[in-house]
This record gives structure tokens, C-alpha cells and sequence, in this order.
């Protein structure tokens, strides 16, 4: 599970949303070309940003969850090819180095969801 939002300044949020929004536009637009992986497949849900901003938790699920670890895999070992592309639309100084981390708090939401149902029965 993710942590606090609360614990993250303006500007951080700021930047998340800023690079999610670089990030989501590349994969749509298939202007990032990775091996065996279709970049129209990945939605980039959430962009964490460090306090010093030298990194970034990029959270990403894959299309009905399929190949998920294939493509945590795959995002990972182009991270640095990602960035350099990414950092050309990034309009701050340093662009943070991307981490990618399967985002499954719809998976946990999910279960909260099932829980609860199963209790009102």
C-alpha cells in the first residue's frame, strides 16, 4: 500500500502529476518503443516524487493487469531510455530517475470492496 499523500509538499504533487501527465502522453503515443511491450498497454495511475527530486516511484498497471511482471520487468531495464526521453517535455532543471512499481491498490481496493459485500450478506 502507498503512503501518506499528506506527507508530500505542493510541489512535489505538483511535479507528480506534471510528469505523470509526460509519462501517460509517451505510452499513449507509443513515442517510447520498448521490446515485447506495447506502451498503449501501460497507465501510469500515480507519480511519487522524492523530496530532493532526484527520484521518482512511477505507479503503472498494464491493460486488465495481464503479463504485469513482464512489464514491471521490461520498465524497469528502460527507465534511463524513458527519462531521457521524458526529460525533453520536463520544464524543471533536473529530471528525477524513474522507478516504476506496479500500482495494486485497485487489487486492494477491490478486496475491500468484496469484504465488505460478503459482510452485509
Amino acid at each position: 500500500m502507498r503512503e501518506d499523500p499528506q506527507a508530500y509538499s505542493q510541489r512535489q504533487l505538483k511535479a507528480g502529476e506534471n510528469l505523470k501527465k509526460i509519462l501517460g502522453r509517451l505510452f499513449i503515443k507509443q513515442e517510447i518503443i520498448l521490446p515485447d511491450l506495447n506502451s498503449k498497454l501501460v497507465t501510469v495511475t500515480e507519480v511519487r516524487v522524492s523530496p530532493d527530486f532526484k527520484h521518482a516511484k512511477v505507479f503503472f498497471m498494464p491493460l486488465a493487469g495481464i503479463n504485469s511482471d513482464n512489464f514491471l520487468k521490461i520498465l524497469n531495464e528502460y527507465a534511463l531510455d524513458i527519462k531521457k526521453i521524458a526529460s525533453k517535455q520536463w520544464t524543471a532543471k533536473f529530471m528525477p530517475n524513474l522507478h516504476f512499481v506496479l500500482d495494486q491498490s485497485f487489487d486492494y481496493a477491490e478486496k475491500i470492496e468484496n469484504l465488505i459485500l460478503k459482510d452485509k450478506k
